[in-house]
């Protein structure tokens, strides 16, 4: 057992791995179909929101059926679907066919983004410590990867259209290999508690039906809180990715190549935060790592904000990638552990919310540099930060939430 327990957590890695390559593939790609269509960045802009549409209806759809019909079902599906529909961007040759793409590939990502996220999570619950984290910095892995794979395509002479098919193709292959080590579904559990000793209910009468229904709502209510948590989270994520580079090269002066070291600061401490960050996980608890890694970044974008030089834009950009790594990670897995019968359905509201913080993160940054210097705009993320370190309190205390039985799982080796 303990065996197929590493192979589905290897193969957890292998999906993470394979959806960062695929968004990956479609991100580096963006200049040349864009120019392909022949359309305005303004245009390009809102045609990305489309795409975080499809995702988000992805997301809540994959969520229930990751449920119902198990990870080792939606987890290949959703890998083959991304698979398959990743060259459609590149095959586009006006703005509605490219709207038409984006919204189908979007779907099919956040398919298998949520239901990814929901067997990580039951893998977790397996080993009985934290492994969140490390799922979540191999989708930056796939990123780079990306990256590697379209400059040899392009190298190659290939075009978008090409180099997304093979890679889309490759990424088929790799999900229906990985797809036999993924966990097997588990039977959800009985309706209605089982009868007391000598034929009571453990119910008291009057009040049967009532504890089951009030601990569902309060679930469901503490997921809408993580949802509301990620939203900031990844708000403040998404306003990285898009003006960090700009804020050195508009606010700063720097010269464009050093400006865009700016991302890739960001991008590398958020990485090696996620590599190290459930090793704290396991030993402070999840609401630590989440308090004060918010507050860690509220302390890194404030030094952006307010620092007038580039050595202290790149500490702060790299204090608020190191900080904001391990939150997302923690508010997913205690998503899924929240009821882990419903693992998918939550993990889908977490995501599906937070989605939506990462597409309005840029486009909030900008409408309010309308009012105010770009500098002074990242201002609002320090009090996302600091609004999301006081929120860590509707995470569990103890550093391992929902432990496996006495030996089982909780043994396994990394």
């Amino acid at each position: 057992m303990e065996r197929s327990l590493r192979a589905a957590r290897g193969a957890t890695y292998v999906y993470f791995v394979l959806c960062g390559t695929l968004m990956g593939a479609w991100v580096v790609h963006i200049p040349a179909i864009e120019d392909r269509v022949g359309i305005s960045h303004a245009t390009l802009g809102g045609l990305l929101v489309l795409l975080g549409l499809g995702a988000f209806i992805g997301m809540q759809a994959a969520g229930p059926l990751t449920d119902r019909l198990g990870a080792r079902v939606v987890v290949p599906a959703g890998g083959v679907l991304c698979g398959a529909t990743l060259v459609l961007p590149g095959l586009a040759r006006d703005p509605w066919t490219l709207a038409g793409a984006l919204l189908v590939f979007g779907f099919c990502n956040g398919c298998l983004d949520v239901s990814m996220n929901a067997h990580a999570v039951h893998v977790e619950k397996a080993y009985g410590r934290p492994v969140m984290s490390g799922f979540h910095a191999t989708f930056s892995v796939g990123g780079v990867l990306a990256a590697l794979l379209a400059a040899g395509a392009a190298g190659a002479g290939l075009n978008p259209a090409a180099g997304m098919a093979a890679m889309g193709a490759a990424g088929i292959v790799i999900s229906l290999a990985s797809a036999r080590a993924l966990l097997p579904a588990t039977p959800a559990p009985a309706e209605s508690p089982a009868p007391a000793p000598g034929g009571e209910s453990p119910v008291p009468a009057g009040e049967a039906g009532t504890a089951p229904a009030s601990k569902a709502a309060a679930t469901t209510g503490r997921v809408w809180l993580l949802a509301v948590l990620a939203l900031m989270v990844m708000l403040c994520e998404g306003a990285a990715n898009d003006w960090s580079a700009l804020h050195l090269k508009d606010v700063l002066g720097a010269p464009a190549g050093t400006a865009a070291f700016a991302y890739g600061t960001f991008a590398a401490a958020m990485t090696l935060g996620r590599l190290l960050a459930d090793r704290f996980a396991a030993r402070f608890g999840s609401r630590a790592i989440l308090r004060h890694g918010a507050a860690t970044a509220a302390v890194g974008i404030t030094l952006v904000a307010l620092g007038p030089w580039t050595w202290a834009a790149f500490t702060g950009w790299a204090l608020f990638g190191l900080g904001l790594s391990g939150c997302v990670p923690q508010l997913f897995s205690a998503a899924g552990h929240a009821d882990p019968a419903a693992a998918g359905a939550n993990v889908s509201r977490v995501a599906g919310l937070g989605y939506v913080g990462m597409l309005a993160g840029p486009a909030v940054i900008g409408w309010l540099t309308h009012l105010v210097a770009l500098n002074h705009a990242f201002v609002l993320l320090t009090l996302l930060c600091v609004t999301t370190a006081v929120g860590a309190r509707v995470l569990r205390t103890d550093p391992d939430p929902d432990p496996a039985p006495e030996g089982e799982m909780a043994t396994v080796a990394p």
